[in-house]
């Protein structure tokens, strides 16, 4: 079976070190067909690379179309693509009669509405037909992954399978890290670093807490579009910021480990307040409390597990009472980080939907 992308790296967390290492795990050979330097195998995946540049419209004309022609050169029984802009190579590879299968990590008509490089006049029509698109190519294809239950619910239930992106028992657990109460005061971010996602709220925030905490903001990513550096450096909050860019799976886990709590603040978008983002169910399994938006699925999950505090998003004032609170209160903020981590081990993790993405895959062979 091949796994096909053109926008994610190699190396993605969902599709190579959660579905693809899987399935290898589970007896398959696995070709994961993407932009990548090299040819080469990893943990029982053969890295298929095609060139690619980055740029978008490279992307989604030149990539797409060799990603396309890998997938025809690679002989598979069965095709499992990650993009919305793959749907035309789903759909020409059923007509060859080969088995498809579609993995939505987004809600992309929701998500249409957000990107900034479609004019604002232009969102709704061009997500109303991306979702036409979406729906019509669907019918075609075996099955349908989606990642979270709000997207498993657009498509057929007969065809489709809910397969959550839940964190690795134990890839960020630290038997050897710092105890809690002797670590410094500082609070962790995972992930891309956009407007969109808090950038300019987690750093407004840090300068309404008290000085003599000495809190640091660790923010692990790439900053999304890179001109927004120059914005953040202008907000007041900005020398208690320490920007480390991206940082591979084992820097991540040592990061986590020395961490006092983590934070995902994403906006009230319409794609955003019914997601369910892998940094939190992350930040749960290093056990570290979490300060998060108040999205009415996020509280579930944080109240039913006791595991952090809620607060508005865009009130700058509100997350740094939150983060204070935090760091004022080791022992309950530890006891938040020990229920969030026995939450994953218990139920929010990948063991439990590696075992439905194999019995889907059996599925749609047989």
């Amino acid at each position: 079976m091949a796994h096909l992308t053109s926008v994610h790296s190699a190396f993605d967390v969902r599709i190579f070190h959660k579905e693809c290492r899987s399935l290898a795990a589970a007896g398959y050979e696995v070709i994961l067909i993407v932009t990548h330097a090299k040819s080469e195998t990893v943990d029982g995946v053969r890295i298929c690379p095609v060139p690619g540049n980055g740029a978008r419209r490279h992307r989604m004309t030149s990539t797409v179309w060799q990603v396309y022609r890998r997938a025809l050169e690679s002989g598979a029984a069965l095709f499992h693509f990650h993009d919305p802009e793959l749907l035309p190579v789903g759909v020409l590879l059923k007509l060859k009669g080969k088995r498809v299968i579609y993995d939505a990590h987004e809600h992309l008509a929701s998500d249409i509405l957000t990107k900034d490089w479609i004019p604002r006049r232009m969102r709704r029509v061009v997500s109303s037909f991306a979702s036409l698109v979406e729906a019509c190519s669907a019918a075609a294809f075996d099955g349908i992954i989606g990642a979270t239950p709000v997207i498993a619910e657009i498509f057929p239930k007969d065809k489709s399978a809910l397969i959550q992106n839940y964190p690795i028992i134990g890839e960020l657990e630290s038997y050897d890290g710092m105890p809690y109460r002797q670590r410094g005061a500082r609070v962790l971010y995972l992930g891309s670093i956009t407007e969109m996602k808090g950038a300019s709220q987690m750093v407004a925030a840090m300068q309404d807490i008290p000085e003599r905490l000495s809190a640091r903001l660790l923010m692990l990513g790439d900053i999304e579009p890179p001109e927004l550096r120059f914005e953040l450096c202008k907000l007041a909050g900005w020398n208690r910021v320490e920007l480390l860019g991206f940082q591979n799976r084992s820097k991540v886990r040592d990061f986590a480990r020395d961490a006092r709590l983590g934070l995902v603040l994403f906006q009230p978008l319409p794609n955003y307040e019914d997601s369910q983002p892998n940094k939190l169910f992350e930040y749960m399994s290093a056990g570290l409390p979490v300060v998060a938006s108040h999205f009415p699925h996020w509280r579930e999950v944080i109240e039913r597990s006791r595991c952090g505090l809620v607060v508005d998003p865009q009130d700058p004032p509100q997350i740094a009472d939150a983060i204070t609170w935090l760091l004022d209160h080791p022992s309950e903020a530890e006891a938040m980080g020990r229920r969030g981590q026995e939450a994953v081990r218990s139920t929010y993790n990948w063991d439990t939907q590696a075992e439905k993405l194999v019995n889907f895959y059996e599925r749609i062979l047989q």
